[in-house]
């Protein structure tokens, strides 16, 4: 069988999105297995294993460069052909780490060893930020690649991606395999060369488009035989020759939370122009109308759910208009349907908050990460409505081709691991969706990270002040301080009271993101203040400057409680790290999103009972405050936990009722 057709075969023959979820009695069951495998001691286990693998050190210490080279071409051997035990895994372990150790000048710690033992099980591995992670990726990494399948390690941002295929390559190298990283910029025959090599870097956006770019190549082939045939009969013209990737064998996901759960039901879409003027048009109407329509009259906000609702005299008002406009606008549920969206526009999606224009273009901030996506648009028309609102270029809805949600195609692994600093919160998802258990691996040192008493005031006004003088007053004796927003506008207001104060400061946001990681790497240097939109910088380490240890490490400042509690984690975690000092503290409002959102009557009462008011802030915190919060956090992840789940089914239906079509030609 020559390559084109083994590559094609193990395409078509790759799972189609994992299991279904269950229902019913079988959804109990699953449950009750995931409340089973909580219970296993799994941590203790790898810590043993650990120490066994920690106990060949001496053996690989004592060896040559050569005896070491070639003590790790007989493991190579041993692993492709299958013939090793759980022995020789802990001694291919130990190698690696000695490897490491001679190549790159780090060795792996014994948590660190017991991490990359849990990965290689298939766990999602929580390890605190600073505890190297990377490092503990390449045991279970070389491992794979020496089964000659691939091993895709995944993460979140192209800058990672070529930065840890580069920093780890020496590793794999000495070991016999090839690495290569994928990127935005990385051409189809570069490409295809990567996913070839036994360990390809690549984030979890890239890997998706090219398994879809593949499924469209391969068009209608459904078969071995009609593959080969169309290969026989077309040549290069069959779509076979232009597959680029291999089959998924196994991953290991950096920042797994972030990809699996908080972008799992991001849907990744290929598209093309599908130009139409008429239909741009409607959207600089709809705009137009929004603007004449009032809230609480014409239309009325649910923001829990983040909808628009006409009312009645909404409806009569858009029935009248669509009359006078005519074309889109003559029937009723369409007129209907373009308002709303115009309104969603208007009412729900702010500027530099979850978008910034830039080139005449509006461009997407991504809610997790504070990074730009100029790649993606929203579904819908609410692209387009967004655009026609700021009066910017607007580009016509585009025809699908081929859609996946993240959390379908990692689904579609063999074998799947991850690692992050928060997991635990989401230990039921990531059983129920992806059969990975968690395992959470102490800190090499002890955490000795302070974590602060939250401050709660009445308005966003009292917060901003009293951030700004906890800001000056840190300041003063020159500690490092890190803000964490959520957005960019309020990264932007915080710059402009800290520039009235003279206080020299970095701003690491959407728009300004070209350095983060360099930016976010020197916020541990004394007198720094970083003010970062929410966990932008994610993957980088913060290492304290001299004498800052003493002054009480870094300082990381939330000025908001996320609709997460792992994001929150994530945040104070970015202080504190491999044992250092730290400390964090969260500012919050009863004018913040989530209270709002989650919690409207009881922040409406509390509001109600602390009247803005002229003077300094106050800080309203306290057992009630406390549970408002707490409350609405949760109700916000039962909400995005449905949200996901119901994805995940429709994926499933649109798979088993649509199938999946390439264009005809």
């Amino acid at each position: 069988m020559n390559e084109v057709a083994s590559t094609t075969w193990r395409m078509l023959a790759q799972r189609t999105g994992g299991r279904e979820l269950p229902r019913g009695l079988d959804a109990a069951w699953d449950a009750a297995a995931g409340m089973a495998q909580k219970l296993l001691p799994r941590t203790p286990r790898y810590l043993r294993q650990a120490d066994i693998v920690l106990g060949h050190e001496k053996h690989f210490a004592k060896m040559t460069a050569a005896k070491l080279r070639e003590a790790s071409s007989e493991f190579h051997e041993m692993f492709r052909l299958g013939r090793n035990t759980h022995a020789d895994l802990l001694k291919a372990f130990a190698l690696v780490r000695e490897v490491a150790s001679r190549q790159i000048g780090l060795k792996a710690y014994r948590v660190q060893v017991a991490g990359a033992l849990a990965l290689y099980a298939g766990s999602i591995v929580e390890m605190a930020t600073g505890e190297g992670k990377t490092l503990a990726a390449t045991m279970p990494a070389t491992v794979a690649g020496w089964c000659g399948k691939g091993c895709h390690v995944i993460t979140v941002n192209d800058y990672l991606a070529n930065r840890d295929a580069e920093e780890m390559g020496p590793i794999y190298r000495f070991c016999g395999l090839r690495v290569k990283p994928i990127d935005q910029e990385t051409p189809p025959p570069e490409r295809r060369e990567a996913y070839n090599s036994d360990i390809t870097y690549c984030t979890n956006k890239e890997v998706t488009a090219d398994y879809l770019r593949d499924r469209l190549a391969m068009g209608r082939l459904r078969g071995l035989s009609s593959a080969l045939l169309a290969h026989i009969a077309e040549g290069n013209q069959s779509g076979t020759d232009r597959i680029v990737q291999r089959d998924l064998h196994y991953a290991i996901i950096d920042e797994a939370d972030s990809v699996l759960i908080d972008e799992g039901v991001t849907p990744l879409i290929i598209s093309g122009e599908a130009p139409n003027p008429e239909q741009v048009q409607a959207f600089q109407q709809g705009a137009a109308i929004a603007k004449q329509m009032e809230a609480n009259v014409h239309y009325k906000i649910n923001h829990k759910y983040r909808e628009v609702n006409l009312t009645k005299a909404g409806k009569a008002f858009a029935a009248e208009l669509g009359d006078e406009l005519g074309g889109v606008w003559v029937g009723k549920r369409r007129s209907e349907e373009m308002i709303v969206q115009a309104l969603t526009a208007r009412e729900m999606f702010l500027l530099d908050k979850q978008y910034v224009i830039q080139e005449d273009k509006v461009v997407i901030v991504d809610d997790f990460t504070g990074r730009l996506m100029p790649d993606r648009e929203w579904r819908d028309g609410l692209h387009q409505a967004v655009s026609a609102k700021e009066d910017v270029e607007i580009q016509p809805p585009k025809d699908t081709y081929a859609r996946m949600s993240f959390q379908r195609f990692f689904r579609m692994y063999n074998r799947l691991s991850g690692m992050t600093g928060t997991a635990v919160e989401a230990t039921g998802e990531f059983w129920q969706f992806y059969h990975t258990p968690v395992v959470v691996v102490p800190t090499n040192k002890p955490c000795i990270r302070k974590q602060l008493p939250t401050r709660v005031y009445p308005t966003q006004n009292e917060k901003w002040l009293a951030l700004i003088e906890e800001i000056r007053e840190a300041h003063k004796k020159g500690q490092p301080i890190l803000v964490g927003t959520r957005s960019v506008r309020d990264s932007e207001k915080i710059s402009i009271m800290l520039t009235e104060l003279e206080l020299e400061h970095e701003v690491l946001n959407a728009v300004r993101h070209a350095e983060e990681a360099q930016i976010v790497a020197q916020a541990g240097q004394e007198g720094r203040i970083t003010v970062a939109t929410n966990m932008a910088g994610r993957g980088t380490d913060i290492k304290l400057g001299r004498g800052v240890e003493k002054l009480g490490g870094l300082y990381v400042m939330a000025t908001d409680r996320q609709e997460s509690g792992r994001i929150d984690r994530q945040l104070a975690g970015r202080s504190g790290r491999m044992g250092d000092p730290g400390m964090a503290r969260m500012f919050l409002s009863l004018e913040d999103d989530l209270p709002i959102r989650y919690a409207t009557k009881t922040a409406e009462f509390l509001r109600k009972r602390h009247p803005h008011r002229e003077g300094p802030p106050r800080n309203i915190s306290g057992p009630m405050t406390r549970r408002m919060f707490n409350r609405a956090q949760k109700r916000a992840e039962h909400t995005a936990f449905k949200q996901r789940r119901a994805v995940l089914r429709t994926d499933h239906w649109l798979d088993e009722y649509l199938g999946f079509a390439g264009i005809e030609r």
